[in-house]
């Protein structure tokens, strides 16, 4: 039947049971959580004085360390460069066994995604106490922390990448008789290439902030000099540090921002 001139068109359509039952679980689901948490603005509110005083105690910075400061911020650096980059390239086999066309068995494929998954799910902060226990406390451990938790990240995008690439040349090259790891070397590797590097710029952003973190479980970098300002309540230093980590996290993503537009453009 034919709409009447001058009617509008219907907006939303009516839904079912079933998707508005979702949506009424879906509603009280989040509810739930404001009240699980505790969720109060009064009582964000009653401590803003406080966090008035807490932020008025971290000025002027105390620049009296700033040597050793800047020391501990070039070994986070390094931390994170290094995570990265092992980690990378502990991400490609692992990408080639976990993606569907390249695996060589499913059980393979199940066993290497489920070793990726397995490295992104637990925090890195958990991945740096144990490796504190297994080489013990300093930048070292904080490095092997990082590597994992770059294979986790890594391999399942590089996964993805390397399913999503052009499939023309690869059965091209097949066809031609060459080998399953002639096609990979030569057709999906560089398809994939330009996503894999952006990924593994956001590894390296990921990584720097990660490795602030680590610092404070004796994982190395400059976490640790935060948490010694902090407990001792030495505030201006602190602040001191948070600048330092503000500059180097923002020059990093500036950075890898820079170069990523480079490669997509």
């Amino acid at each position: 039947m034919p709409e009447p001139r001058g009617a509008l068109p219907p907006r939303l359509e009516r839904p079912g049971l079933l998707p508005f039952l979702a949506a009424l679980f879906a509603a009280a689901l989040v509810v739930a959580s404001f009240r699980g948490v505790g969720f109060s603005v009064s009582a964000f509110i009653e401590g803003l004085p406080q966090m008035g005083r807490f932020a008025a105690g971290l000025f002027p910075p105390n620049l009296d360390r700033i040597g050793a400061v800047l020391v501990a911020l070039a070994e986070t650096f390094q931390m994170a460069l290094a995570g990265t980059v092992l980690g990378v390239v502990v991400s490609v086999p692992l990408a080639v066994l976990s993606a569907r066309r390249l695996s060589p068995h499913p059980l393979v494929r199940a066993a290497a995604r489920g070793l990726v998954s397995f490295f992104r799910t637990v925090p890195d902060l958990i991945w740096a106490v144990f490796f504190v226990v297994t080489v013990g406390l300093g930048p070292f451990a904080g490095t092997l922390a990082l590597i994992v938790d770059t294979a986790g990240f890594c391999g399942r995008f590089f996964a993805e990448a390397m399913e999503e690439a052009d499939r023309g040349p690869q059965e091209a090259l097949a066809a031609l008789g060459a080998r399953p790891a002639a096609v990979i070397a030569c057709a999906v590797l560089p398809a994939a290439l330009p996503s894999m590097i952006a990924t593994s710029l956001f590894s390296l952003e990921k990584a720097t902030r990660s490795s602030v973190v680590l610092g404070l479980v004796g994982a190395g970098g400059i976490g640790a000099e935060l948490e010694v300002a902090l407990t001792f309540f030495n505030y201006q230093e602190a602040a001191t540090i948070i600048l330092a980590i503000f500059v180097l996290v923002l020059a990093v993503e500036q950075a890898a921002g820079a170069l990523r537009h480079r490669i997509i453009a």
